[in-house]
């Protein structure tokens, strides 16, 4: 199917109705900042590899990243390490259990097997080459930023609410470090990892990061290069196998692209070559995923014939 600017356009409309019909879900409330963001708030994005940007709703609000943010951090370590020394330090398999599951690393001798869950996003970030820990966090922010073709910025609020909630996370970290499965102190790892989540996006800018990774590695905003073609398969083959938790098989078997969601309410996900689509709203499912984002991203990719496993 041709995508036509009027049928993209209808699409992320009918996406964003689908979205403010859908119910339930809660806001995530174990990170204090998340539960007070109000749950009515909802915006869908789409953007093209030759950057024509189509949106509905609340698309300039800032939300935090979260765990979407893992796949940057990712395609750094990757950048500067190569696909294949992230695929034999921290993984490419799915756990199979929820992505802050200790038992996960219980069962595999601390390795974290995947850099979409937390414990291996900990570890993705330990991977980034740096100087000090203030090194590595610019450079996390600054990719973050040409991912999105528009500077991105730590929230302090939601950084504090965070960091002082993150014990389940640091005992993950300790896991990793006896394993010897992180690459510089893992305190610093957690503390870098704990800031990259907890940086505001809009639904444009996320639909900008999925619309570089459909475009090759290439931000369509900017026209900057952002991540080598070579390693935007990896990254997209990560986001398939464990990009929305334990419902990635779902997504893959029911939307047919690949995606990575994050507590914040926000979710992306691609169609190389074609589209860059997102959409937000706070209230998740019960693994964690957000309910009106799955039914408008899910809508849009059954109107525009997305799937990349249909006939």
């Amino acid at each position: 199917m041709t995508l036509t600017d009027d049928a993209i356009k209808a699409a992320v409309e009918a996406g964003y109705a689908a979205a403010l019909k859908a119910s339930g879900g809660a806001n995530a409330d174990y990170i204090p900042y998340l539960a007070k963001v109000p749950s009515t708030l909802c915006a869908v994005c789409a953007v093209t590899p030759d950057g024509k940007v189509f949106a509905a709703g609340d698309s300039t609000y800032g939300f935090a990243f979260e765990s979407i943010s893992k796949i940057v951090t990712m395609a750094l370590a990757m950048e500067q390490s190569g696909a294949e020394a992230v695929r034999s330090k921290i993984g490419a398999r799915p756990t199979g259990l929820p992505f802050n599951s200790v038992m996960a690393l219980e069962l595999h001798g601390d390795a974290p097997l995947s850099p979409l869950v937390n414990a291996g996003a900990i570890a993705s970030a330990s991977l980034v080459k740096a100087k000090d820990v203030e090194d590595r966090w610019n450079q996390i922010l600054a990719f973050q930023s040409k991912f999105a073709g528009s500077a991105v910025s730590l929230s302090a609020e939601v950084n504090q609410s965070e960091q002082t909630t993150n014990l389940h996370n640091r005992a993950i970290a300790w896991l990793l470090a006896s394993a010897g499965n992180t690459f510089c102190d893992p305190m610093e790892a957690l503390d870098v990892y704990t800031r990259q989540c907890s940086t505001l996006v809009t639904c444009v800018q996320l639909a900008t990061v999925a619309a570089t990774l459909a475009n090759r590695g290439v931000n369509p905003i900017t026209k900057e290069r952002v991540v080598s073609a070579e390693n935007v398969g990896h990254i997209l083959a990560e986001m398939t196998m464990e990009g929305l938790y334990d419902a990635s098989g779902d997504w893959a078997y029911e939307v047919g692209l690949p995606g990575k969601s994050g507590v914040g309410g926000g979710i992306l996900s691609v169609a190389p070559g074609r589209l860059g689509i997102a959409a937000f709203a706070p209230p998740l499912d019960e693994v964690g995923n957000s309910v009106r984002a799955q039914a408008a991203l899910t809508l849009i990719s059954q109107q525009l014939g997305l799937n990349l496993y249909a006939a």
